[in-house]
Parts: structure tokens; sequence; C-alpha cells
């Protein structure tokens, strides 16, 4: 891991390949670890950048009212201090809503948009009485015993009842390093954000990529986010959740290096 201070935070990184820059946002309960067959699978055509949100992994807690705008800051930040010019942005879940905070800031930096699991803000693609639940659950839940958490959010959650042991079991050591505090204005943030006017402004190629079992960000959600975005693909990856990129990484590495060497011819 590489580390780099953003407008006073500490920001975690793993950076390997070359060609063209792709930089991976992962989601809640998740740090650069959860990008692990991206990372080894994509270097050999890209140069990829895996950060640790701030609030995760090896990364600073940000301040307690940090929200998107705050974290898309950061980004932009981070990407112009590593001087990645005109990187694919792949954004998972939390990742995917911070990807379209960055566009709408800077519509100019991002060479595509990869959204997995993705969401135009909580606010932005689901129910209010359901943004509000999931605020009421998940921020006291925090304060739970780790293994407590991780039984919780695992599976069914992040990962469908269908994933193997060793993904279940690996995303479980990434979920119990999780920063209860950092994790906080991340919950927040995804609750408050409606992203939902940026999505018909979007002008570069964008990929949407759901698994057929996520009980998160459902299908429909990502039905509804390639009807607004001009430009979309929709792929649906059968037999996987949330992580789809963990669960059916073959198969998410197929459709995104597809969709990223069309764009780039």
């Amino acid at each position: 891991m590489e580390h780099i201070e953003i407008e006073g935070l500490r920001i975690a990184y793993e950076r390997g390949g070359q060609g063209q820059a792709l930089v991976l946002l992962h989601g809640f309960f998740g740090d650069t670890r959860v990008w692990r067959p991206q990372l080894e699978g994509f270097s050999d055509e890209f140069e990829v950048v895996a950060w640790d949100t701030p609030g995760c992994g090896q990364s600073s807690d940000p301040p307690e009212g940090f929200r998107m705008p705050d974290y898309a800051r950061s980004l932009r930040g981070f990407i112009d201090a590593l001087g990645l010019e005109r990187p694919h942005v792949l954004g998972l879940s939390f990742g995917s809503t911070l990807a379209l905070e960055l566009y709408r800031q800077s519509p100019l930096l991002p060479r595509t948009l990869v959204l997995a699991a993705a969401y135009a803000g909580w606010s932005g693609s689901l129910p209010a009485n359901v943004v509000e639940e999931r605020l009421r659950q998940t921020i006291p839940d925090l304060e739970l015993p780790v293994e407590q958490v991780v039984a919780k959010y695992n599976s069914p959650g992040l990962l469908s009842a269908l994933a193997p042991e060793s993904v279940l079991a690996e995303n479980a050591r990434i979920m119990s390093d999780f920063h209860p505090s950092g994790m906080k204005p991340m919950v927040r943030a995804l609750a408050e954000a409606d992203l939902r006017d940026v999505l018909r402004l979007i002008a570069v190629p964008t990929l949407l990529l759901y698994g057929d079992k996520d009980v998160r960000s459902p299908i429909s959600v990502g039905q509804a986010l390639h009807a607004q975005i001009p430009r979309s693909e929709l792929v649906v990856i059968p037999g996987a959740g949330h992580l789809s990129n963990l669960e059916a990484p073959e198969r998410f590495n197929a459709e995104v290096r597809t969709f990223l060497r069309g764009a780039r011819s």
C-alpha cells in the first residue's frame, strides 16, 4: 500500500500495471482488498488504482459532517495528485454514487463510467421509507460487536446465498476491519445523495453492472438508471449478489474489459 495526503486526510491506495488509468472505488464495509480480482485481472492492460475511501482501510476517518460532495473533492484531489489523466472510473455501490458525484463536479475528468450495484444515491434510487429504515438500522449496527455486523451484512446482503465459502470468508475478513466512526459519514452521505439530475447529462460511455441476486441494489434500480443515462449499457450477472466483482470475478472482469476496449477504440 502507498499513502498520500489530500486536504489533511491520509489516503491509502494500491497501484499497479500500465496503460490508461482505471480508478476503483469500493463500497460499505470494504477497502482496497475487495478489488483483488480486478487489481490482478486488469493490470496487464491498464494502470489500476484502488483507493481506501476516507474512513476505510488504512485511510484517515473524515470529519463527521463529510458528505458525497466532500468525498468527490477528495477523490478529485487524489486523481490530480497521482497525475491520472482522464481515468476510467469504476464505482461499486457507495463508490458508484461517488463516481456520479465526481462526474457532476468534473464532467471532463472521467473517460468512462462503470457503475456496479449502483445507486443515484439512496435518496435518488430508493423510496423514502426504505432510506429511512436503512439509516435507522445501519447507524446503530455499526456499534455492534464486529462478528455480529459481519453475520448481519455479509450474506445474504453484500454476498448472495450462493457465494462460495471461500468468498464469504474473504469478505468477512475485510469487513471485520471496518471503522465505525469512518462508516457513519459514508452511510449518511449515501442516504442523503440524490443524483438523478446528473444522469441525463452524462456524456461518456457508461456500463451498469448488477447481480441478479442483489438484495441491496436490485436490478430495478439499474433499469431506472439505464433508462436515464444516455449511451449506457446494462449487464446483469447471473447468480451474483451486491459484490459481483468478488462472487463472479471472471464474468465481471470480462464485461468490464470488453466495455473499456470498445470505449477506447
